[in-house]
């Protein structure tokens, strides 16, 4: 993933920030609070005001992340994902809460549950499921373990809601799980 930052914020992600920070203020469960600023992204999508021409380029070799804001004291942060075809991340979890509505073009995601066992622990496949345009998800910690890709034969464009400063940490992933998947 290569990571770049704002030059600019557009009118209307100023005003998504502004309504996820109310959200974010009310001190509420990561869950709850996933779910009622997901309620808050979903209008956004696909408005072509929401990003900038640079905050929507792509990389050639890796998906591309642009930092659009990160909270002054840590709470949250909000970027743009940008999958060139066939993209995609690792197996992964995350260090918080997290939002993610595609803004553009269709990603699909593969979600895993950690399997413990007699011998070695083992991911297990739990559900596919494929977002196009304006469709939001949720989630948080523990059981966030899942594999993102650009499923379309185009760019596809995500924004992602983080409850971590992703702007300090360089990433929202907490770990990366290279077990044997059944």
């Amino acid at each position: 993933m290569t990571t770049t930052t704002p030059a600019r914020t557009t009118t209307r992600m100023a005003a998504l920030v502004s309504e996820i920070r109310t959200v974010v203020e009310r001190g509420l469960a990561p869950d709850l609070t996933a779910y009622l600023v997901g309620e808050r992204l979903a209008p956004h999508l696909g408005a072509p005001d929401l990003l900038t021409p640079a905050q929507q380029e792509g990389d050639p070799e890796r998906y591309r992340q642009h930092i659009l804001h990160a909270e002054s004291d840590g709470s949250f942060s909000v970027v743009a994902l940008v999958w060139l075809p066939g993209q995609e991340t690792c197996i992964h979890d995350h260090v918080s809460w997290c939002v993610a509505g595609v803004h553009q073009g269709e990603e699909s995601e593969r979600r895993f549950r950690l399997a413990p066992g007699a011998g070695p622990a083992r991911l297990v496949a739990t559900e596919d499921v494929v977002n196009a345009q304006g469709e939001v998800c949720g989630f948080a910690p523990p059981g966030d373990i899942h594999k993102v890709r650009n499923s379309c034969t185009s760019k596809a464009i995500s924004v992602h809601v983080y409850g971590a400063d992703v702007s300090r940490l360089g990433t929202s992933i907490r770990r990366v799980y290279t077990l044997p998947v059944d």
